[in-house]
């Protein structure tokens, strides 16, 4: 029995789980096989009735299958204890070695794609497969794996139902044959070539297209899903059994997880249900269906306010703090539900808030919690960090201490990495001085501990800049008002850093302009600061908006992807209506794809029932 790749299964996403069973060792088993032979006696439901089975139950909600009951006949026959595969994948009776790493080179990968085919379809499965006891020695598997579903139809456990029997093998033979001795059906699924001399021969066949032999697993698992979207677009014309390949969504899925990660690809999901990865991958690649749109919004944010910091958690905007009339700090929580059918501002109810700040930053971490650090309060400057959880039925904002904080500030800038180290960066100190320092902190461990982030050399000191992370533990920094030598001016300047690094380092990065047909495009972004900074799921980065020296306008698109050999800044001409103002702190990012800019047309911050989105990709609700 195997279960493969079980993270990736759609039915295990919701639903109700079916009762465990709480019962003594000795009835544990007697209740399972009383469930066991509960199920529908219909044909085929078992190989040999007569011969006895193993019984395996994994978990159908859990992450990869995870097995939670095997009986006697299990044990005995594959030599293996129930304590040591209780809370296992059972593929590991594909390897021969207890220590192995993988499956045994003799297991038919195509057998194995099937049944992973079945679990993610939440479909039955029969057939043969080569398996092998504890001490090596191999057995043949005749496999059987039924599915079952609670009330509300979700597959809650599947139940594999085995007939071992010794496998008459030569070990010592050549392993099963990943490379194809034969390629006739793909030769007809190529169709048909025939150059000048006369058609292609047979061989002829066999020698250009070796890569063609693989199976389909092999192609996809090991070549394809390690290219980058764009290359699997341009792989996919080749043929049309790879076109084939590039079409399936699994594919496509693990192409973008494992070019964007795992994190990203969680936040894009929703997007797919309509588009496809495919599609999806194709939209924010080439940009093809990036334009502005504006939309109003019911409720209000009261009383008005500027200098707040908002940030978006899943599919809603959330909105902190803020400088009243007056110079008032505010320490009230609005939240803007996107998913919405009218969308409205509305004060969340809490317990206790953090004292009220203007000049702070918000940044969303996991999905639901939020994370609110510095600003300018009714004291002065401050230095604290609260957070929130928003899905929590009483939201309360808890303060978080350890260790030694960084200087309190205000106008800095943070950002979050691998969605729960927050990292802040620079700013300005009560007197007025501007910072350079960078300090992370990690949210995930039982006591947050601030620790600085020493590196020999540090950009400029500046405040008004924009953090930005790609490539997961990258983050390149931009613009701000920096001080140069006695005077302090506009940025125009990038800086990158890779926090993952043993000894991480600042670098400038040397950024040209792209030039185009006639050097259209060779345009580089004005100095600017307070302006907005967008993190795009290919790792590319959008800069547009901000206070900018010269006339130059701030609704203009910029865009660098920061990874390349010799980073290359372009323009994006986007079609729509675009904002006459966009500031950093009043910009939300949801889902990695709309880009939600508040008050945008006045300029006026306080005026937050309209707002303007750049949308990355085609919307959902659009018609596709």
């Amino acid at each position: 029995m195997v279960m493969e790749e079980g993270e990736e299964a759609g039915f295990r996403s919701s639903g109700k789980r079916m009762k465990c069973w709480n019962c003594e060792d000795g009835e544990e088993e007697d209740g399972t096989e009383q469930r066991l032979s509960e199920l529908p006696l219909k044909p085929g439901n078992f190989f040999y009735p007569m011969i006895p089975s193993a019984f395996v139950v994994s978990d159908a909600l859990e992450p990869d299958f995870p097995i939670i009951y095997v009986n006697k006949v299990f044990e005995i026959v594959t030599g293996y204890r129930a304590d040591e595969v209780l809370g296992r994948n059972c593929r590991f009776l594909q390897y021969r070695d207890p220590h192995a790493q993988r499956r045994h080179p003799l297991v038919d990968p195509v057998v194995v794609s099937e049944i992973r085919r079945c679990l993610e379809e939440g479909i039955e499965f029969q057939g043969e497969l080569l398996n092998f006891r504890k001490d090596g020695t191999p057995l043949v598997n005749r496999l059987r794996l039924a599915p079952i579903h609670d009330d509300d139809g979700t597959v809650t456990h599947v139940i594999g139902i085995q007939v071992f029997s010794e496998a008459n093998i030569d070990m010592n033979s050549v392993s099963y044959p990943v490379f194809k001795e034969t390629c006739s059906q793909q030769f007809d699924q190529l169709g048909k070539y025939t150059p000048k001399g006369g058609q292609l021969l047979y061989n002829q066949c066999r020698e250009l297209c070796g890569i063609l032999q693989l199976s389909d697993e092999v192609l996809a698992h090991n070549i394809l899903s390690r290219l980058t979207p764009r290359d699997v677009a341009s792989i996919g014309s080749v043929c049309r059994r790879i076109r084939q390949l590039t079409k399936n969504e699994h594919v496509r899925k693990m192409v973008c997880q494992n070019t964007w990660g795992r994190e990203v690809t969680g936040a894009l999901e929703l997007m797919t249900k309509k588009l496809g990865w495919g599609r999806l991958a194709r939209e924010l690649t080439t940009l093809e269906a990036v334009c502005w749109r504006k939309l109003t919004v019911g409720g209000a944010v009261e009383p008005s306010r500027c200098n707040f910091s908002a940030c978006a958690a899943g599919n809603r905007l959330v909105l902190f703090g803020g400088e009243g009339v007056n110079m008032q700090p505010m320490d009230d929580t609005f939240v803007l539900n996107l998913d919405a059918a009218n969308p409205e501002w509305r004060r969340v109810s809490v317990e206790s808030s953090p004292p009220g700040r203007w000049g702070h930053t918000l940044s969303c971490l996991n999905g639901s919690w939020l994370v609110v650090f510095g600003g300018c309060g009714r004291q002065g400057l401050l230095n604290d960090v609260f957070v929130l959880d928003l899905d929590a039925k009483q939201p309360t904002w808890k303060e978080v201490s350890g260790g030694t904080p960084p200087l309190p500030r205000s106008w800095h800038s943070s950002c979050t990495i691998e969605g729960s180290k927050l990292v802040v960066s620079g700013g300005c100190t009560d007197a007025g001085v501007l910072l350079s320092d960078t300090y992370l902190l990690d949210l995930t461990t039982d006591k947050p501990t601030w620790r600085e982030i020493p590196t020999s050399w540090a950009p400029p000191s500046r405040l008004g800049h924009s953090l930005s992370v790609y490539g997961r533990t990258k983050i390149l920094m931009f613009g701000g008002l920096a001080k140069s030598g006695h005077l302090r001016l506009r940025s125009g300047e990038a800086y990158t850093i890779d926090l993952e690094d043993e000894k991480p380092q600042w670098r400038q990065l040397e950024c040209g302009a792209f030039t185009g047909i006639g050097g259209q495009n060779a345009v580089i972004p004005p100095p600017r600061l307070d302006h907005v900074a967008v993190s795009m799921p290919s790792g590319r980065i959008i800069i547009f908006g901000g206070s900018i020296a010269g006339l130059h306008s701030p609704s203009q698109l910029f865009l660098l992807d920061p990874s390349e050999e010799k980073p290359s800044w372009r323009t994006l001409n986007v079609p729509g209506q675009p904002p006459k103002f966009a500031w950093g702190h009043s910009t939300c990012i949801v889902g990695g794809t709309r880009v939600l800019v508040l008050g945008g047309h006045t300029g006026e911050e306080w005026i937050l029932n309209e707002l303007h989105e750049l949308c990355l990709a085609s919307r959902q609700d659009s018609d596709a």
